[in-house]
């Protein structure tokens, strides 16, 4: 009895899904989850409070981008799993449509709140506080892809959002330590210096964006492989 009711309800459940519309197996609807969410709007109202009170200048902010990019959609396939849903979003998308869609979002909305947070800022701020203030978005935005992607990967080893939400910080910060500390010559791994770039690279900025370009690339593979493993025994 208690068999034929589960069966009922899973079926019901992917029914109610299937009729709604409401799926989180492809790239267009991940993206407007993680977007159109109360975490996407929670996460460009901190960041955007921590530059009108400190600036973009202030260290404060440089360590904040690990942890807010996270907020949108860093645990949404931990979510699913745990809920018990992956198997109707896996057999309504196939298993590389459902991946990417969640690691591509992911990585798309924590790119593009930090991007917000910082056109907001320009906007709000004091002409004075910023005129001497430079910004490249496109380093704004791949540092927010990186660190969301790399978080949403730790979600995937650790079956953690706790791991997920604070390990992608402790690396980061981890980074910026031995930089200060010990290897102050090796500015290519300073996180800092991804934002700022105030040192000469090969392609200048674009040298950043190619190589964190190919860590993201990295970290998808590792997170596919993660994720492809665990829906196995699914």
């Amino acid at each position: 009895m208690k068999k034929g009711v589960l069966q009922y309800n899973c079926c019901n459940t992917f029914f109610n899904i299937h009729k709604t519309g409401v799926l989180m197996n492809s790239f267009e609807t991940d993206l407007k989850r993680a977007v159109i969410s109360w975490r996407f709007a929670a996460g460009i109202l901190i960041q955007l409070t921590i530059l009108l009170t400190v600036g973009m200048d202030d260290k404060l902010f440089y360590i904040s981008v690990p942890i807010v990019c996270t907020f949108p959609y860093t645990t949404a396939w931990l979510s699913d799993y745990q809920g018990g849903y992956i198997k109707f979003y896996i057999i309504r998308s196939g298993v590389k449509s459902y991946i990417f869609g969640k690691i591509s979002a992911c990585g798309i909305s924590g790119g593009l709140l930090e991007v917000t947070a910082c056109k907001l800022y320009f906007i709000m701020a004091d002409k004075e506080k910023i005129q001497n203030i430079s910004c490249d978005y496109r380093l704004i935005f791949i540092s927010g892809v990186l660190w969301a992607v790399f978080a949403a990967a730790l979600a995937a080893i650790s079956n953690s959002s706790y791991v997920a939400y604070g390990g992608s910080f402790i690396i980061y910060y981890m980074l910026v330590i031995l930089h200060d500390r010990y290897f102050e010559e090796m500015y290519c791994l300073y996180p800092y210096e991804w934002i700022k770039c105030e040192h000469t690279w090969i392609l200048g900025k674009d040298g950043i964006i190619f190589m964190l370009s190919g860590i993201i690339g990295i970290i998808i593979f590792v997170y596919y492989d993660t994720l492809r493993r665990r829906m196995e025994n699914v």
